[in-house]
């Protein structure tokens, strides 16, 4: 079981991913790494009237890798057109975590998570453009829960994908009220 909540400030978007897991492994421990084979969380949003989306991926020891996809079709270099996030901007993100840095061996038993995120709307925009003041913006988003290299290989979204095992398909994303008020 997943739960994840988004809220955001003046500056950041912030979200928090509750996990309710088994077999979980993590092993990526670098910017960048490829921490979607780990037992990881994905946020994907793309900002109101955007080119382009971006992909955090950040595995159960709190390592993560940022991208700024604007053509996810595949090719041998992952996508027609993307960039990584500059690890100085990436390191702008505050990241908390409840398991250690690396679980390996893999933890078989049940065992519950979290991942805790502070995402400055900063860090987006040298890659799509001014964003602030965000509120009242309508954006597209989609969230996941991989575990690619784990002994019991899983995936799931909040929002349905057409292809089968493809996250990065942007028309099927759902929808993200960054609301003006917040009520009761």
């Amino acid at each position: 079981m997943v739960e994840a909540a988004l809220l955001y400030d003046d500056e950041h978007l912030h979200a928090l991913f509750r996990v309710a897991d088994r077999y979980v492994r993590s092993v990526h421990t670098e910017y960048d790494s490829d921490t979607y084979k780990d037992s990881c969380v994905e946020l994907f949003v793309q900002p109101h009237g955007r080119a382009g989306y971006f992909a955090l991926e950040v595995n159960a020891g709190g390592a993560f890798s940022l991208r700024h996809i604007e053509d996810p079709t595949r090719t041998s270099n992952r996508f027609a057109k993307w960039v990584m996030v500059a690890p100085e901007v990436a390191a702008t993100l505050r990241i908390a975590h409840s398991l250690p840095s690396v679980v390996d061996p893999e933890r078989a038993e049940p065992v519950d998570w979290w991942v805790e995120l502070a995402w400055p709307f900063a860090a987006m925009e040298p890659y799509c453009g001014t964003l602030r003041p965000v509120r009242g913006q309508r954006w597209r988003a989609n969230a996941f829960k991989c575990g690619d290299q784990t002994s019991h290989p899983h995936w799931a979204s909040w929002a349905p994908i057409g292809e089968a095992l493809n996250f990065h398909q942007p028309a099927y994303f759902g929808w993200l009220e960054l609301a003006e008020t917040v009520e009761d």
